[in-house]
């Protein structure tokens, strides 16, 4: 009888998940609204005991609020890194209103931006910028709470929206159109100007002149590597939730080139309906991803989830549509199989019960062996 039991034993243990087999889970989170201490560390717990492993956690830009909840985090056994917007930025003391980026028809995103009325992209250009970017972030680095800062809007405007979306903002985006063109200031137009001896201005069609591309990837990446350097220098890490690619998605459609960025991981938004795209792409641009860096750098597959899978296909808003439950484990193998160090969920909150019950079977998996 002792036998049997002894092997019936290692029969549960070798079927049971072990933790060395767990797959680094991250989740984009908002908060803390009017949340207690108390209600907040429930909601952590919570997701530690779901496998969430690290929080990219959106409360503002005041540090107070990072040492508060970090501190909560830490206490749930939870990474936490900070999610805070970089391009987009309302009007705020510290900001002037000649910072803000212009598109080609000569309009300010400050007064007309495009799509949505949050869409106040900054201009890369301008040493004001980056010098507020710095003083925000830097103050967030220096709360010993954070882990590491997560950039997000680190970018220009949509200048093509992704195909799902064209419909909901009754738009056929088949070219670059000048009023979703950014940024065409004074100062980014004689920079360039200088640089390559072509007034932009003057052209025929700026979408044809590969050299004007080219700057605008470089001031956003200017603008990343120098905020990696500040991060970098307080010993805290840093990272950025960016588009699918970087050149089937990102270069072509919000300038950014994050192959070149200095970053610690990238957390490519592999939001498949967005692109009107099954779970098979998102293994697609995880194998691009990972191999544009060439292996040096976590790629963390975003992952959108569907808040209410019975009426998705009734749903006409695609921010509203996502991964259903019967979805979720093959964009997680997709991700995992293709070379993702981790996958993070759009959002926890978003997770039905059905979807929890699924994810479970899947992140508790070696994927090591069939990685690409």
């Amino acid at each position: 009888m002792k036998l049997y039991l002894i092997a019936l034993m290692l029969l549960c243990i070798s079927c049971t998940p072990q933790q060395n087999e767990k797959i680094p889970v991250y989740a984009w989170l908002g908060g803390p609204g009017e949340a207690t201490d108390k209600e907040i560390r429930s909601e952590f717990d919570t997701l530690k005991s779901r496998g969430v492993d690290v929080l990219m956690y959106n409360g503002g830009q005041d540090p107070e609020t990072y040492k508060r909840v970090g501190k909560i985090a830490k206490e749930a056994g939870l990474g936490f890194h900070t999610w805070i917007p970089t391009m987009v930025q309302s009007p705020k003391p510290g900001i002037d209103d000649d910072w803000y980026a212009f598109n080609g028809l000569g309009e300010s995103a400050l007064d007309k931006p495009a799509y949505v009325p949050y869409y106040k992209f900054l201009c890369p250009s301008k040493e004001g910028t980056y010098r507020f970017l710095e003083n925000m972030y830097g103050a967030v680095a220096d709360v010993p709470e954070v882990d590491a800062i997560h950039l997000d809007y680190i970018r220009f405007p949509d200048v093509i929206l992704a195909r799902g979306l064209w419909d909901k903002y009754g738009l056929v985006m088949d070219r670059e159109y000048p009023q979703y063109d950014y940024c065409y200031c004074d100062q980014c137009t004689s920079d360039f100007q200088e640089k390559t001896g072509i007034d932009i201005k003057a052209a025929d069609d700026p979408s044809q002149v590969e050299e004007w591309k080219q700057f605008r990837y470089d001031l956003i990446t200017s603008i990343v590597n120098r905020l990696a350097d500040m991060a970098h220098s307080k010993g805290k890490e840093i990272n950025a939730a960016v588009f699918p690619g970087p050149n089937s998605v990102a270069k072509k459609i919000v300038r950014q080139e994050w192959d070149k960025w200095n970053l610690d991981a990238f957390f490519p938004m592999n939001y498949n309906d967005f692109y009107l795209e099954g779970t098979d792409w998102i293994g697609d641009v995880t194998n691009e991803a990972v191999t544009a860096l060439d292996d040096r750098k976590p790629v963390i597959s975003g992952l959108f989830i569907c808040p209410d899978p019975e009426k998705k296909t009734e749903e006409k808003d695609p921010e509203n549509h996502g991964l259903l439950p019967e979805e979720i484990g093959a964009a997680i193998e997709q991700s995992m199989i293709n070379g993702a160090s981790g996958i993070c969920l759009f959002t926890p909150g978003r997770m039905t019960d059905e979807h929890w019950v699924e994810f479970e079977k899947y992140i508790y998996r070696d994927y090591s062996a069939s990685n690409r």
